[in-house]
C-alpha cells in the first residue's frame, strides 16, 4: 500500500488519532495545566479531537500548544503537507502545496513555514565528540533586503550578500546558520561554541579558522586556490555538498525568499540532511519525526513578536 493512502491522509478523525498517538504516547495531555489522565472528558462527538481536562476545566484538543493551533486547514491535509515536505529532497514549493492541497496560496505558504518551525532543531550538544571529524565552510546566497556599507582598510564596500555558515560532523548531522557578516568573530564564536574541543576540525585556507582551529584537537587545511581538494582524508566537500543542495533547492523550487525567513528555511535542508535515509531515516519515519516537533511552538502570521511572520 502507498504512503500516501494512509487513512490518516484523508480522513481528519484518523488523522488526529495518528497525530495523539505521536505525541500522547500515555494518553492525553492536558496542554493549559500538563495533567495526564485517561479520564479526561471525550468530547470528540461534539467537535473532532476535543477534550476537557479533569482538573483545570480547559477545553483542548492536541493541536493546542503546537505550530498547528488555530490552523483552518483539515488536519489530514496538513499532514499530507509534512509528509510532502520532509520527502522531497530539495523541498517543495508552496504553489505545489496550494495546488495539491486545494488552498489558498497565502495559506500554503504559511503552513509551510509551520511545518519548517517543527523542523528547527533546538540541539545544543558539541559535535564531533570522542575524536569525531567536523568541517566547517561559510557560503553566500541571494542579495540582501537591506544593503549596507562598511569600511574595510578605509575603502568603502558593500556587503550585500547573505551569509550562511555551516558545520557538518561526517556521518551526523549538519548546523547551518544564517549570520549578518561572516566575519572571523562571528565564525570562530560559532565553531567554538558548537564543536566539541576533542574534535577534528577541516576547513578551507580560509583566514576565519587558523585562530579558533587551535583550540582543538587537530586542525587542518585544504587550499582550494591552489586547486587542492583532498589530501587524504581532509576535505571539505561533504559540507559543501549541503550547501549544493540547499542552494539547488532555494533556486530551482523556492526560486525566492525574504532574508527574515532564511533562517527557517535552512531549517528545513537541516532537517532532512539530518534525519536521511543513509543514517536509516525513510519518508514516513521522517515525517513523523517532524510531527514530533510541533509541540511547545507557535508560528503566527501577524504579531509583534521574533515567532511572527510578517
Amino acid at each position: 500500500m502507498s504512503v500516501l493512502s494512509k487513512p490518516y491522509f484523508h480522513d481528519e478523525a484518523k488523522a488526529f488519532e495518528h497525530v495523539e498517538k505521536i505525541l500522547w504516547p500515555l494518553g492525553p495531555v492536558c496542554p493549559h495545566c500538563g495533567s495526564v489522565s485517561e479520564k479526561h472528558y471525550d468530547l470528540r462527538k461534539t467537535r473532532m479531537g476535543l477534550r476537557k481536562c479533569r482538573d483545570c476545566r480547559k477545553q483542548f484538543t492536541v493541536k493546542v500548544g503546537t505550530v498547528f493551533e488555530s490552523a483552518h486547514i483539515p488536519l489530514n491535509k496538513m499532514l499530507q503537507a509534512v509528509y510532502l515536505m520532509t520527502a522531497s529532497k530539495k523541498g517543495v514549493s508552496a504553489h505545489q502545496l496550494h495546488r495539491i492541497l486545494e488552498v489558498q496560496y497565502k495559506t500554503a505558504w504559511f503552513l509551510a513555514h509551520r511545518i519548517r518551525e517543527a523542523m528547527r532543531d533546538g540541539t545544543l550538544a558539541p559535535m564531533g565528540g570522542a575524536g569525531g571529524v567536523v568541517e566547517a565552510d561559510e557560503t553566500y546566497f541571494g542579495d540582501k533586503d537591506v544593503v549596507t556599507k562598511r569600511t574595510k582598510r578605509g575603502k568603502s564596500a558593500l556587503s550585500s550578500k547573505r551569509a550562511v555558515v555551516a558545520l557538518v560532523e561526517r556521518g551526523g548531522s549538519v548546523r547551518s546558520f544564517h549570520v549578518e557578516r561572516a566575519d572571523k568573530k562571528t565564525v570562530a564564536k560559532i565553531v567554538a561554541d558548537n564543536i566539541d574541543r576533542e574534535a577534528t576540525l577541516y576547513t578551507d585556507e580560509s583566514r576565519l579558522y587558523p585562530e579558533v582551529g587551535e583550540t582543538f584537537a587537530k586542525h587542518d587545511t585544504v587550499t582550494h586556490s591552489h586547486e587542492e581538494y583532498v589530501r587524504g582524508d581532509v576535505h571539505t566537500n561533504t559540507v559543501e555538498g549541503v550547501f549544493s543542495i540547499f542552494k539547488r533547492g532555494m533556486r530551482g523550487v523556492y526560486h525566492h525568499c525574504g532574508e527574515k525567513h532564511l533562517h527557517r528555511y535552512l531549517a528545513e535542508f537541516d532537517f532532512r540532511y539530518n534525519h536521511r535515509s543513509k543514517l536509516g531515516c525513510e519518508d514516513q519515519e521522517r515525517a513523523s519525526r517532524a510531527l514530533k516537533g510541533i509541540s511547545g511552538k507557535r508560528l503566527t502570521y501577524r504579531w509583534p513578536d521574533e515567532n511572527s511572520l510578517t
